[in-house]
């Protein structure tokens, strides 16, 4: 069986691994995937635009210093 969220993580960070870090704004991390807000991480029944993450995270969330930082903290909203 597929482990979802370790999937749905490796997505994220290599969707971002050509991310200049820290990221300070929403705006700049939706710029930093390659499809922008239209991204899409899938894995199993999971389907998630960057779109639809990045609605997850709060202002304090801000500064990103790395893709495994983005992707931990998008899970944990996401309740995985």
């Amino acid at each position: 069986m597929v482990d979802v969220k370790k999937e749905i993580k490796g997505q994220i960070v290599g969707a971002l691994k050509g991310a200049k870090f820290p990221i300070r704004t929403p705006t700049s991390l939706l710029k930093a995937f390659p499809m922008g807000a239209e991204t899409t991480c899938q894995a199993g029944n999971v389907k998630m635009t960057a779109g639809e993450a990045g609605k997850l995270l709060k202002p304090e969330d801000f500064p990103f210093k790395n893709a495994e930082q983005v992707a931990d903290t998008i899970l944990k909203r996401a309740g995985m």
